[in-house]
């Protein structure tokens, strides 16, 4: 813990640093408060001891007026510390709000697979922490450091007195550490469980067409079930925790205010104290108490900030520097690619999937990346366009000459194009997809990544032409045409390195003929471009392989040499090989030759 608290530069630690002056105020308002709720305590003090024995209708009215200043005076502090301590929520939440979301899209993986909980889990913590400082449950902690003046007060009216509402107060300080110990392990448990029902809800909603399909309901069904049930019996053993607690609290507390009484009146009796000693003993001895009974009462949202707020720290101490790293602003690269000694390591993996991984490529080269299926493909693209960090700190991907990590993450984004293997689009209109949300982008820039992509004729023919919406996911879009308009969106703004996975996947002829346009049209204007593939057409128009196999780079150089070793070495596998492994092996490099690819054909653009 001390570790995390010793980062100064911690996002959510820094979030906090900057409320210091509001929580001061808040403070301060609360000793203010704490004061004023001794008005009930001091005015029947003076009625019993004062006004009753003489019976001054005067002093009886001049006590009551100074009363109701005081009480309004308190109700107008409570009210601003309220409406301050909301404030102080808002605040942190905006100041987390960015940092947390820019996490998310930025290290969604790695933060999944290294911390418990859903990829989502950061915001429901920056919710929980904003929730808990603009609730009464600061104010509890706030007016906690009060409550040895209220038991000192009481010691001054009478000695047993004080040792009464010391032994309560002891008690009741107990208990709130009984609500620590019983609380903490299910609280943690719960936040688990709901965000890994989350996870399924989503899951579920994403595949809800091959659940259907394959008859699967039953069986998810009976998973949100176990997860359900999961999370509801861990949040009921913390609620039964706390109301276990707060029941013994009250009974505590009740006790302790009518013995109060009791032992007052006792007291009195032997001529110690007066009547309004012991009125004033039992309101004091209630204000005391407050304080513990509403930090008992809060204790659960307490501890669930208080995690949160540990897994935010954590959070932001593992992804250190992500929005702290400052970045110059280098000029828009246009020369080169190169990979040097790379080591491609999934999020949360230990061994890679990739390594030594070296080439080079210059401006106008058309890279095909071919190899078995799991053999790292596309785990190399997402490293090459810095989706992942490289797995080694020796490996890096340069842009002439620069490492990915001298750019701001926005700023590289400008000079890639990058579609994904699930081409993946976004609520909204094709146009604000194609142009990636950016409010700046102009018609034509839109319409020139289109027709780029071969798709301007094919958005023009739909009822809403570039303002159709596409749904959550490109739902209403097949998939051919999601993977159109994601190519055109890779092309948008003419990027120097354009990486395509799998881009060929879900295209017609038509579509495949523009993906070979596509190709010839970056590399004719002076681009690099990458392209994953399985089906030979998308080789046609590149001049440079790259296979990967068992790890590790195999070959790279020329295409059409690349492709005739592979050819060769597959002959001759295949010569040593049973017919029925060799339906299995990979058919890529012989497709290619019925293409035209390996007898000499290119499309050097």
């Amino acid at each position: 813990m001390a570790k995390r608290h010793s980062k100064r530069g911690n996002t959510m630690a820094c979030a906090l640093r900057q409320q210091t002056a509001l929580f001061v105020a808040a403070g301060m308002f609360s000793g203010v408060l704490n004061m004023l709720a001794l008005t009930g305590a001091f005015y029947m003090l003076q009625i019993y001891d004062r006004v009753l024995p003489s019976g001054s209708v005067q002093t009886l009215m001049g006590l009551t007026i100074l009363m109701a200043g005081l009480y309004i005076a308190y109700g107008l502090l409570d009210f601003f510390r309220d409406r301050l301590l909301s404030r102080i929520g808002l605040r942190v939440d905006r100041a987390l709000s960015r940092p947390v979301f820019s996490f998310i899209h930025k290290h969604t993986g790695r933060a999944a697979t290294e911390h418990a909980g859903s990829a989502l889990t950061p915001l429901r913590d920056a919710d929980q922490i904003r929730n808990f400082l603009s609730s009464r449950g600061p104010a509890a902690l706030f007016d906690l450091p009060w409550v040895p003046l209220f038991l000192a007060i009481i010691y001054l009216l009478h000695p047993m007195l004080g040792l009464f509402a010391s032994g309560g107060a002891l008690t009741l300080l107990l208990l709130t550490a009984l609500a620590e110990t019983l609380c903490k392990r299910p609280l943690a448990e719960a936040a688990v469980s709901y965000a890994e029902r989350s996870d399924l809800a989503e899951a579920t909603r994403r595949n809800s067409e091959a659940i259907r399909a394959l008859g699967m309901g039953t069986h998810f069904d009976k998973r949100w079930m176990e997860a359900n049930a999961r999370l509801l019996n861990s949040q009921m053993r913390a609620a039964d925790a706390t109301s276990t607690i707060g029941t013994l609290a009250r009974f505590v507390r009740f006790f302790l205010q009518s013995g109060i009484l009791g032992l007052g009146a006792y007291l009195a009796i032997l001529g110690e104290v007066s009547a309004g000693t012991i009125i004033a003993g039992s309101i004091t001895l209630s204000r005391a108490l407050a304080p513990l009974d509403s930090a008992i009462a809060q204790w659960r949202a307490f501890v669930s900030a208080r995690q949160s707020y540990y897994r935010l720290i954590a959070l932001f101490d593992d992804g250190a520097g992500i929005e702290s790293k400052l970045h110059t602003e280098l000029p828009a690269p246009a020369r080169s690619l190169s990979v040097n000694n790379l080591a491609v390591l999934p999020p949360g993996a230990r061994d890679p999937v990739l390594r030594g991984i070296d080439f080079s490529l210059i401006a106008g080269d058309g890279l095909g990346v071919i190899g078995p299926t799991a053999s790292g493909k596309s785990s190399l693209a997402r490293t090459i366009v810095g989706v992942w960090k490289p797995g080694h700190p020796k490996s890096s991907v340069r842009l002439d000459g620069a490492a990915m990590d001298q750019w701001a993450n926005d700023a590289l984004g400008q000079h890639i194009g990058y579609l994904p293997q699930d081409s993946e689009l976004f609520a909204g209109s094709i146009a604000a997809n194609i142009a990636r949300f950016n409010p700046a982008a102009t018609d034509q820039q839109i319409i020139t990544a289109a027709r780029s992509a071969g798709c301007h004729d094919m958005i023009v023919a739909l009822a809403g032409g570039y303002q159709t919406q596409v749904g959550d996911g490109g739902a209403g879009l097949s998939g051919g045409q999601r993977q159109r308009i994601a190519l055109a969106r890779a092309l948008y703004d003419d990027p120097f390195l354009v990486v395509l996975d799998e881009p060929n996947a879900n295209l017609d002829m038509a579509g495949e003929n523009a993906l070979i346009n596509a190709i010839v049209e970056v590399r004719r204007r002076g681009g690099i471009v990458i392209v994953v593939a399985h089906r030979p057409a998308a080789l046609k128009c590149l001049n440079k392989i790259l296979v990967t196999a068992n790890g590790q780079m195999q070959e790279f150089g020329p295409r059409d040499e690349v492709l005739k070793r592979v050819l060769a070495h597959a002959t001759s596998d295949d010569a040593r090989t049973p017919v029925k492994k060799r339906v299995n092996s990979e058919t890529a490099p012989t497709c290619g030759q019925e293409d035209g690819i390996a007898s000499g054909e290119q499309c050097n653009g």
